[in-house]
């Protein structure tokens, strides 16, 4: 079988060779890569989201945005931006880097606090999502793929620019949502700050009753503020200085989030603090860069209020990174780069630990001819938790005509989070079914390939296909085990099972991805953008052990955007189709179907350039999904409200 579908894809991509002709592709350089390139020069599949399309598409949150774009997976809990987990080629959860400005944001507790991003909307220009390992570039958890959130620096004109735009909400279920932000940006200075706030008493959620145990319906409430702000200054024509703050706080219920107990009652509450601050020369054939990042991150968690069960966590994760970036001639660049970072935490049932960790890398690009490019990068990491580790990446591209050939393999690496490590240990007389963390964990290794191609048959179509596979070893996952088969078992009810982070040998995932993307304007009344992307997945091991995360992909996704405008009024449609595995938790009677099915709809009216009123309507044909089992997803969501955008250049 598996032979066919790699006969079928190979065939897909050589398909477009007799389709060759001219064309300039005009592409931005992306900040992912340590040496600046095009997307067309980096040998990998990138999606770049600009401000424009966070302005168009209609979305809750930031997770809720990334996931309707071709090839990124969100498994959410609950809308708005309480929780989600992020995967993409079929990775868990941990194993997604999420950046800001580019610098890792990733929580050293658990992965499951990745997608809170302490960025509002406003103060974003753009978000690049790359597809497979990175991790010769930025290390550990680089494993499925790189979001990098870049915010918005200096201008390009002498003119001080002063922008204000924001948007307020109202809606069912007492929604009350805003995100405003005012920019001030030229050559030679910027300003931003940025302010996000979602509240909502939550759907209520009527419990299935089971024989002999009634369940209370609940609301899935949530509360949430980010604030953000950041400013940078010329201090000559070489050297700049910029920085950025920001602040997070969600308090929303927790339920099901991550057990399926009867007893689970749970509420959390989660803050952050990040700030960054970096120092940047630019010479005439080189550029040097030094960046510091402090995360400062508290979660407070209570199972259940019936009983004494509340768990408080504290986070500090401090990153120095220095890269030297060098073109050497018209052919080669190279970036070289140190990074020393220390991760801490204090834990009520974790305990109190904390790691170092340091790196050294290089990439090379080499452009032979003005159509190849070819990347070489390596890192070595040195990590208290997993000691040294090297990890090496090539990428190649071929531009011919209308179609860029792109090509990658590189090795990743992951080591395993506190809580995987030590989650409940200094819990006495655990109850069964709870997650036992592993102190002797390795680190995660794995190999990753894909072959892929760019068509570009005119200005308005782009059609994307890639050819992927991954094969790792000492995969981390949550497995059922009986006690008398765990160590560290002190704390444990005898004869009884618990779910215990073990190293899981030889996984395998293939897949392909598929996008079209277009942009067509007819008049100048007219105009029509969208996306259409299909992912396929298939993950096996060779011990074939049922875990808890690995396998929880989608087998098929499929997203679809669409923005159509005419005249003073703009109709935006997104949706998403996937298929995965069905799952039932009998202890509180709920099913993950195979089939979720998802479409949000935005209708918009603009009576003046710098206002516009929309309606939003999400999961319109108010779908009972869940991606998370228990953790019921709302049904459908009506809110309206303005959006405001004034200008202003002195």
């Amino acid at each position: 079988m598996r032979l066919y579908i790699y006969t079928i894809l190979l065939s897909t991509f050589f398909l477009p060779c007799s389709l060759l002709s001219q064309l300039t592709i005009d592409t931005i350089e992306l900040n992912t890569t340590f040496i600046p390139l095009k997307a067309n020069e980096t040998g990998r599949n990138i999606t770049v989201i600009s401000s424009e399309n966070i302005t168009e598409t209609p979305f809750t949150s930031l997770d809720d945005l990334i996931q309707k774009f071709p090839g990124v997976e969100m498994q959410t809990r609950n809308r708005f931006g309480a929780q989600a987990d992020i995967t993409l080629r079929g990775s868990t959860f941990p194993q997604v880097l999420v950046l800001v400005d580019g610098m890792k944001l990733n929580d050293p507790l658990t992965g499951h606090f990745n997608s809170y991003i302490p960025v509002s909307p406003g103060e974003i220009e753009r978000i690049e999502i790359l597809r497979g390992a990175a991790s010769a570039l930025y290390g550990s958890e680089a494993v499925g793929g790189v979001i990098n959130i870049i915010t918005k620096k200096f201008g390009t004109t002498q003119a001080t620019v002063t922008n204000l735009n924001g948007e307020i909400d109202l809606g069912q279920y007492n929604l009350r949502s805003t995100n405003n932000n005012i920019s001030v940006q030229n050559k030679s200075y910027f300003f931003n700050a940025g302010i996000n706030y979602a509240e909502s008493d939550g759907q209520e959620i009527d419990s299935n009753r089971l024989e002999g145990v009634t369940l209370d319906s609940y609301s899935p409430f949530f509360d949430i503020l980010t604030l953000g702000a950041s400013g940078g200054v010329k201090l000559n024509d070489n050297f700049s200085l910029t920085g950025r703050t920001s602040y997070d706080n969600r308090d929303f219920s927790a339920r099901y989030f991550y057990t399926t107990s009867r007893f689970d009652k749970s509420v959390e509450n989660t803050t952050n603090l990040f700030n960054q601050l970096q120092l940047k020369h630019v010479g005439n054939t080189s550029s040097t860069q030094i960046n510091l990042a402090h995360r400062r991150g508290t979660d407070e968690f209570v199972f259940s209020p019936d009983f004494p069960s509340t768990n408080v966590h504290t986070t500090h994760f401090f990153n120095a990174q220095i890269h030297h970036l060098r073109s050497i001639n018209e052919t080669l660049s190279l970036n070289l780069g140190i990074q020393a970072d220390r991760r801490k935490i204090e834990s009520t049932d974790r305990g109190n630990h904390s790691d170092i960790h340091s790196a050294a890398f290089a990439m090379l690009n080499y452009t032979p001819q003005q159509n190849i490019s070819i990347n070489l990068s390596g890192r070595l990491d040195n990590d208290e938790n997993f000691g040294l580790a090297f990890t090496p990446q090539m990428n190649a591209s071929l531009r011919q005509g209308k179609i860029n050939y792109r090509a990658s393999v590189g090795k990743s690496i992951r080591g395993a989070d506190y809580t995987e490590r030590y989650v409940s240990f200094n819990l006495e007389n655990l109850t069964p079914g709870r997650s036992l963390g592993n102190p002797n964990l390795k680190a995660e290794e794995a190999w990753s390939e894909e072959i892929g191609f760019d068509f570009y048959p005119n200005k308005h179509w782009t059609f994307k296909s890639t050819l992927f596979a991954r094969q790792s070893s000492n995969l981390i996952d949550y497995v059922s085990t009986n006690e008398a088969d765990i160590e560290n078992n002190t704390n444990l009810q005898a004869g009884q099972d618990y779910f215990y982070a073990q190293n899981i040998t030889d996984v395998s995932t293939v897949g392909l991805e598929l996008e079209l993307w277009h942009s067509l304007i007819k008049s100048n009344t007219i105009s029509l953008d969208g996306s259409l992307g299909y992912t396929y997945l298939s993950t096996s091991n060779d011990q074939d052990i049922i875990s808890v995360y690995i396998s929880n992909h989608a087998n098929h996704l499929l997203s679809a955007n669409a923005v159509l405008g005419y005249g003073k009024f703009d109709l935006s449609i997104t949706s998403l189709w996937k298929d995965r595995s069905e799952l039932f938790a009998e202890s509180i009677n709920q099913t993950i179907k195979s089939n979720f099915n998802n479409w949000d709809i935005q209708l918009s009216y603009s009576p003046i350039d710098q206002a516009r009123f929309h309606l939003k309507i999400f999961n319109v044909f108010d779908q009972q999904n869940q991606d998370i089992l228990g953790a019921v997803l709302p049904g459908r969501w009506i809110s309206g409200g303005l959006r405001y955008n004034f200008t202003r250049a002195q």
